[in-house]
């Protein structure tokens, strides 16, 4: 089996086939292979073509550069503002206490309601202090009577020592019983007084127009009650007033000595600004007109107080505010759009297009609002070019198509 060669092999399976009518079977081995090897090499030969032509084309053209607007910053001179956290509180505040003691038998308001100076809010029975003015009136009316008699008395007692037939003692004794009568009145009508005044408290009225909190007692209690307050008095309800309003506020030393400054410079009392919803839309002024005495040494502050109009009663007391204080001398700035002003996670970026034409990012420090624009603090030269629009399509290094655009301030925005 050694010695048979592969023509020997391949004649005696044809033989094979011939007798058993079979087709004959397809050489095997190296010849398959060979096949498949030129089968690849074609296959090859093709694509190594189609990469040669594909070369040879020309490439697309680049994109031009995006087109975006630029402007130099406008330059202008602001007024030096610092900003703080405020909080309000009522200029007039009253707890509302019984100032005579009995059974309480009328509420004449609503809970949280505005109400006006002199309005009807408790009324506590007043048949008790009734009967004590009816009591004083009628020893008013005794003391009269006395009076008038005593007075008739001294009369004839005076007319019988002319004739001699009366004394000095008897006279001097109708002198004071007279004097005596008078005193008499005198208590009378303070006892009226006093019991026109119990009378008069048992109602219990608006010191001022204010809102007023809930009712503490309810119709029927028995409550306590002093004009002197001596003793212990029942608490009914608190009211505070509501226009105008003060906002409380603590400035730094470096804020007072500013203000200092100012002040100096003119006599107008600082604006305050005020901004109740949390934004940069600061729509209420107040006008600072006190200023603590004293440094607080602990917290190195000083406590300051501003009077803000509250018309609509919009404002309660308690609620905070962010303050914008205008301290020291106006000073030049540079203005560009909010919308130029790019957020950069605890930075502020402004776009600016360099004299290649190429984005250069920079870095700023930002102030307040004015007439609609935001102030650049630092970090922006007067000549550079600000990208103002066309911000979406821009990144630092690449290069753009600058057209020259205006930034147009809107003093109706106000200078927050």
């Amino acid at each position: 089996m050694d010695n048979v060669s592969l023509g020997d092999l391949d004649v005696a399976e044809r033989a094979r086939a011939a007798d058993d009518n079979r087709p004959p079977v397809r050489p095997r081995g190296p010849w398959r292979a060979l096949a498949a090897f030129a089968v690849l090499a074609i296959i090859a030969a093709v694509a190594g073509e189609q990469v040669w032509h594909a070369r040879q084309q020309p490439g697309a053209p680049p994109p031009p550069p995006p087109e975006v607007t630029v402007s130099q910053p406008l330059q202008r001179t602001v007024q030096t503002t610092s900003r703080f956290l405020g909080q309000f509180s009522a200029v007039d505040s009253v707890e509302l206490r019984a100032q005579v003691g009995g059974t309480l038998t009328t509420i004449a308001f609503q809970d949280g309601q505005i109400v006006h100076k002199g309005d009807l809010l408790f009324v506590i029975d007043p048949r008790p202090f009734q009967i004590k003015l009816d009591q004083a009136v009628a020893q008013f009316q005794t003391a009269q009577a006395k009076e008038a008699l005593s007075e008739a008395e001294l009369w004839r007692a005076q007319q019988l020592k002319r004739s001699d037939f009366g004394t000095t003692e008897n006279v001097d004794t109708r002198a004071a019983d007279r004097r005596s009568a008078q005193a008499a009145i005198d208590t009378a009508k303070a006892a009226i007084n006093d019991a026109q005044l119990d009378l008069e408290f048992s109602r219990v009225v608006a010191p001022f127009t204010g809102k007023i909190g809930a009712h503490l007692v309810s119709v029927g209690s028995l409550v306590s009650g002093s004009r002197a307050g001596t003793s212990a008095t029942t608490l009914m309800a608190t009211i505070v007033s509501l226009d105008p309003i003060h906002i409380d506020f603590d400035m730094s030393e470096a804020d007072y000595l500013a203000y200092q400054q100012a002040s100096h410079a003119t006599d107008t009392p600082p604006d305050v600004a005020i901004s109740i919803n949390g934004n940069d839309h600061f729509d209420r002024h107040g006008t600072l007109d006190f200023i603590d005495n004293a440094v607080n040494r602990s917290s190195g502050t000083i406590h300051a107080r501003a009077t803000v109009p509250n018309p609509d009663l919009t404002i309660t007391p308690g609620q905070f505010a962010r303050i914008r204080v205008s301290l020291g001398q106006p000073v030049p700035a540079l203005l560009v759009p909010a919308a130029a002003v790019v957020p950069d996670q605890s930075r502020q970026i402004v776009m600016t297009v360099g004299a290649d034409g190429a984005i250069v990012p920079k870095i700023v420090e930002t102030g307040d609002l004015h007439d609609g624009l935001r102030i650049v603090q630092s970090g922006l030269a007067a000549d550079d070019r600000v990208v103002i629009d066309g911000l979406v399509r821009v990144r630092p290094g690449l290069k753009v198509a600058p057209v020259a655009g205006t930034i147009t301030p809107d003093p109706a925005a106000g200078p927050g």
